[in-house]
């Protein structure tokens, strides 16, 4: 065959396809290579776990290296994670439900005779999910079993769980900071709008709903002050009452410690591991070494690592993680997660998905074997269509005969109690932030800052609001009108259903509402919850209202099921040679800038998704520790 002759443009393009064909070629060849390699590390893992977890012996220690963010659902998928634990890159994250279930089964087993509790690396963006692992490490230490914590520097959050323990002991360079609560936010009224000629117009009902203040003012304003100390005071002061009654000090004493810190770390020539011995706060200092060895005349040694013996938590969990058959048919209580902002459409976990979570609370709804559903709720709120598709379900699941119970974890306020108010009942722990029952509109115009820059916006429209939605467009005073008259028709809407739901009137509801956030302690009084109590209250209340015996059920999460690939990845940690694998694989990730440009760029990106549609409602509180 004779070779086709081309000319020079014809040859670059035969050229250039020439290269996107061997291209094609390479990346299928890598593509088969790269998944026979995952095969054949999938059978070396299957192999490798034969007989399953490594039985545990007698004195055990189970350890609590607590790293990483205390979450009600994972917000990232288990390739993800997988990589994140091989690699140690990224924020890991430890579920609630995984920690509790770990200190229940703990708490009866023989071969478990104490606990290591670490919290150094514990993050948790509020109080009620600590407080429920607290409840949970109280109840461990009923079996007569003890519970040592250790760490080097704990902040006031994980020291509240190292408090539970029987002894607390920190490196002799480490120490314990409690510095009581603060609610700092980043004003930008001057730098939108006098620097950069950004004009914010925001529409809201109820003066102490403070959100979207940072907009339009450059300080806190009086009421959102006066909102924020009410109920950060009474968050404080359990918190104060709980670590007292733990370490058997009076709360008067911790309470004069902390606001005369300065004074006493100076006194203790800055020594804050003396300082905390002295203050009661722990029993002693230790360096790591020192506790191994002590745990090791505790319990037993193991000859293999040269240590204590122990299991760690994931370890531990295995076992206990197992999914129930597809043919069980035991009566069943499901549990639904709303854990993040509220946003329209679908969304991943970590943020609630309008059609997403409605979706989940359909197939709770629509699986024969569930008796009761329970919503737990960790969300300062979003969009309120979304809110209204989610509460639209949970009246649906109650006119289908299952009872609905709402537990309110970190935060359950705004839009969050909007997606909780319809249930039968409604339980929160005491330092849950809630309430928050207020709207509001945000939009934005730059004819000003086109001006800096010598542009101008001009034109012509067949009505007055024509055009008036451009943010080119200075606004008139009749569309804002207009905007707030539909944002007061949404606010007489959610203390109408609020007022419906709680068998009340809307103008009580108002007195209580106007965006004001509570502590969950605080929304007991007002009529807002029913009861005060953590997750298992919840359960316990759903099991009695759906009438089930109490061991004749079994708890469900309704949540996306992970792909066969996604659970064939995550099962390569199980094993050294995938861990390895992934290790080696997963990129770098990129630098990003400090702590303080984040929030700048958090907070604008969130304005700059919600301040698209002047017309939209948004009930968010902001109000996040």
């Amino acid at each position: 065959m004779s070779d086709v002759k081309r000319g020079p443009v014809a040859s670059f393009f035969y050229g250039i396809w020439t290269l996107i064909r061997v291209t094609n070629h390479l990346l299928l060849l890598a593509m088969f290579a790269f998944l026979f390699l995952f095969f054949i590390i999938g059978l070396a893992a299957s192999a490798g776990n034969k007989g399953g977890v490594k039985a545990i012996q007698e004195k055990t220690a189970l350890v609590l290296n607590l790293e990483g963010n205390l979450v009600e659902q994972y917000t990232t998928d288990p390739i993800s994670r997988a990589f994140a634990q091989a690699t140690g890159d990224g924020q890991t994250e430890i579920q609630l439900r995984d920690l509790i279930t770990v200190l229940k089964a703990a708490k009866t087993d023989k071969k478990i005779d104490r606990i290591l509790l670490q919290t150094d690396g514990l993050s948790v963006s509020g109080f009620a999910a600590l407080r429920d692992v607290a409840a949970a490490l109280r109840d461990f230490k009923t079996s007569g079993k003890q519970i040592i914590a250790y760490g080097v520097n704990m902040d006031q959050k994980q020291y509240y769980l190292a408090a539970q323990a029987d002894k607390i002991y920190i490196d002799p360079e480490g120490g314990v900071l409690l510095e009581g609560l603060g609610r700092y936010r980043l004003y930008f009224r001057e730098g939108l709008q006098e620097k950069l000629g950004l004009d914010v117009h925001l529409f809201r009902v109820g003066e102490y709903k403070s959100a979207m203040e940072p907009y339009i003012l450059d300080a806190a304003s009086p009421e959102s002050r006066e909102a924020d100390m009410f109920w950060m005071n009474d968050l404080w002061q359990r918190y104060v009452t709980d670590i007292a009654k733990a370490r058997k000090i009076s709360a008067e004493q911790l309470n004069t410690s902390i606001n005369n810190l300065s004074a006493e770390v100076k006194a203790a020539s800055g020594d804050l591991g003396k300082l905390a011995v002295q203050q009661k706060l722990v029993d002693g200092l230790k360096t790591s070494h020192e506790i191994e060895e002590m745990l090791s005349q505790m319990g037993a040694v193991d000859d293999e690592i040269h240590s204590f013996r122990q299991v760690e938590f994931s370890q531990y969990l295995k076992p206990l993680n197992l999914p129930a058959s597809p043919f069980d048919t035991t009566p069943q209580v499901a549990v639904v997660v709303a854990q993040g902002e509220i946003v329209d459409g679908e969304a991943n976990p970590g943020t609630v998905g309008g059609e997403t979570t409605s979706a989940l609370i359909r197939q709770a709804r629509e699986d024969e074997n569930t008796k009761a559903l329970v919503l737990r709720v960790d969300s300062p709120g979003g969009s309120v269509f979304p809110s209204e598709q989610i509460r639209r379900e949970i009246e649906l699941t109650k006119k289908a005969g299952i009872p609905v119970v709402v537990s309110m974890s970190n935060v359950a306020a705004s839009g969050g109690y909007w997606i909780s108010m319809n249930a039968d009942k409604i339980i929160a722990d005491e330092s849950t932030i809630t309430g928050s029952i207020g709207i509001f509109g945000l939009w934005m115009t730059a004819p000003r800052a086109l001006e800096k820059i010598g542009v101008h916006a001009d034109g012509s429209g067949t009505t007055p609001l024509a055009g008036q939605f451009d943010p080119t467009l200075p606004l008139k005073a009749e569309t804002g009108e207009l905007i707030q008259s539909i944002i007061d028709r949404g606010y007489r809407q959610f203390i109408g259903k609020v007022a419906t739901a709680r068998g009340s009137k809307s103008e009580t509801i108002d007195t209580v509402a106007r965006g004001r956030v509570w502590s969950g302690a605080q929304a007991k009084e007002r009529g807002l919850v029913d009861q005060l109590g953590g997750f298992q209250m919840a359960i316990d209340e759903a099991v009695k209202l759906a009438k089930l015996g109490k061991d004749d059920y079994r708890l469900n999460y309704v949540e996306r099921p992970a792909t066969p690939f996604e659970a064939f990845v995550a099962s390569l940690n199980a094993s050294a040679t995938g861990n390895a694998l992934l290790r080696n694989m997963s990129p770098m990730n990129s630098i990003l800038g400090r702590e303080t440009t984040a929030r700048v760029q958090k907070e604008l990106s969130w304005l700059d998704r919600n301040a698209r549609t002047p017309y939209q409602g948004v009930v968010h509180c902001m109000c996040g520790l």
